[in-house]
């Protein structure tokens, strides 16, 4: 039995007097659609749409769509990013009616379900994170680090030190977002070296400290996926030098019910509710990045806030020291319903165990990867690990890049690769909980299969992938010149 596969436009596959749609009669004969409008936006002559039958339109998007990878296709390994799976009770949940079909401009009084949920998602990451307030309000990660560094700014300005604290350190593993949230917020960055173990070298952090020093932006487990195990002396010393340490939640998957970054000694947190907490997030969102902060930082969260009054749940809008909104109303609410949910399911014994089995997934499966490719960091893993391909590249001119093309051909989606830049060859991997052993031995057994064909076969890896749909791109051209645009031929050049 064979597939259909179809490449064409769906431009390419119009012809003229096609329709894939039933529309009633137009029953309001005298209204001129176009009576309002501009002269000059009104069309001269018709759009040129594509048409084609309602078949044709089902095989084409449904083509498309076979192309897709996505969580339920298979496992997505990516490194820092968490992608696991996205349960489909959360689904059916966000889209009961009194969560999907309210308005944020409506009287508090008529959405107090909504309110309710958002305030015992507040309360619930209070109790993950062991800081004493949060916000919701952040749409992702990277605008809960812009959230936590506008604290950071506003705190060290009213305690009249905010031309002093200029600087904000950042390890060299850090997500790339920490310091560009840095510069944004109009720091100076300094970055703090890594030990020969991936840890933070404590030497040259206790070099970088002093009068000038704003914050740390840090996560634990680190990017490396190894946790700081000197992360005491690590917030001592920058507490000491007058500074806040801020926790990056991207990888708090490996620590849910087993630590919290109130105890490690951060003053801030972001967590990324859309990697932790199951939220649906390809394609580049949506997402939730709530933020948390101890006592002293909380009249600095951003306005609104959902807090709780007797019985009733109020927005309140009252803190004069509120660094501001971050985003319109109460975040992305439909993403906050998806975790809250995701947390009622589970119960904190269960966030426990969800951290436990991440844990023993990414050591089961270095275990099996780390005879094939160079390990840069012996010690055990949390959630993920590194790997490097130095080893093929040096021996057999095949790099990183091309032994995750191939995998593309098996059918498997490829490890985040080239980061985090302290180690050569990355591949960094994240198996997440929600993978069984089977898929772990099958994702293991193909890394190591193309291992051995970069000795024996390696210009089959070289020029990977194969299989797919098209083969290799030049992705620098694809970035830097992309075509979104449809521009019919001319009836001169017409093929």
């Amino acid at each position: 039995m064979s597939t259909v596969v179809y490449n064409d436009l769906i431009f390419e596959i119009s012809s003229p007097g096609r329709t894939a749609y039933s529309l009633p009669a137009n029953d309001v004969d005298d209204y001129d659609l176009q009576a309002d409008l501009p002269e000059e936006l009104v069309r001269k002559e018709k759009a040129e749409l594509p048409e084609v039958s309602e078949l044709q339109l089902m095989r084409h998007y449904t083509g498309l769509a076979d192309k897709n990878f996505g969580v339920e296709t298979g496992i997505y390994p990516l490194g820092s990013c968490t992608m696991k799976y996205n349960p489909k009770i959360n689904e059916d949940i966000a889209r009961y009616d009194g969560f999907a079909n309210i308005h944020p401009l409506q009287d508090p009084k008529t959405v107090q379900g909504a309110l309710e949920l958002t305030y015992n998602l507040q309360e619930y990451l209070k109790d993950v994170t062991g800081m004493d307030a949060i916000t919701p309000q952040p749409a992702a990660g990277a605008q809960g680090e812009l959230t936590g560094l506008l604290i950071v700014k506003k705190y060290h300005e009213e305690r009249g030190e905010g031309k002093q604290r200029k600087t904000i350190l950042v390890p060299d593993s850090a997500h790339g977002t920490n310091p560009a949230t840095a510069a944004v917020c109009g720091y100076d960055v300094l970055e703090i070296k890594s030990t020969e173990e991936g840890r933070v070298d404590l030497e040259a952090l206790k070099a970088a400290v002093g009068p000038d020093t704003a914050g740390l932006m840090l996560t634990n487990p680190n990017t490396v996926g190894i946790f700081e195990k000197d992360i005491d002396e690590i917030t001592t010393i920058v507490h000491e030098a007058g500074g806040l340490l801020y926790y990056d939640g991207a990888n708090a998957n490996a620590i849910l019910g087993k630590a919290t970054p109130r105890q490690m000694g951060f003053d801030i947190v972001h967590l990324n509710l859309h990697k932790t907490f199951s939220g649906p997030h390809g394609g580049g969102g949506p997402g939730s990045g709530p933020v948390g902060v101890v006592e002293k930082l909380e009249k600095y969260l951003p306005n609104p806030r959902v807090l709780k009054e007797g019985e009733q749940y109020v927005i309140d809008r009252s803190s004069e020291s509120s660094i501001g909104r971050l985003k319109g109303y109460f975040g992305n609410f439909g993403v906050n319903v998806r975790a809250y949910s995701y947390i009622c399911s589970y119960g904190m014994a269960g966030l426990k165990q969800v951290s436990e089995d991440a844990v023993l997934n990414a050591n089961y499966l270095k275990a099996l990867l780390a005879p094939h490719f160079d390990t840069p960091f012996d010690a055990h893993c949390k959630h993920e690990f590194v790997l490097s391909g130095n080893r093929q590249k040096k021996a057999h001119n095949v790099n990183t890049k091309d032994m995750t093309k191939r995998l593309l051909d098996f059918g498997h989606y490829a490890p985040t690769v080239y980061f985090p830049l302290i180690v050569d060859e990355c591949m960094m991997i994240e198996p997440t909980e929600t993978e069984s052993k089977e898929t772990l031995d099958n994702f293991a057994n193909t890394l190591i299969q193309i291992a051995k064909e970069a000795a024996e076969d390696p210009e089959t890896v070289q020029t990977a992938p194969h299989r797919t749909p098209v083969r290799r791109l030049d992705e620098t051209t694809a970035n830097r010149n992309p075509i979104i645009t449809y521009e019919k031929p001319s009836e001169d050049n017409e093929e």
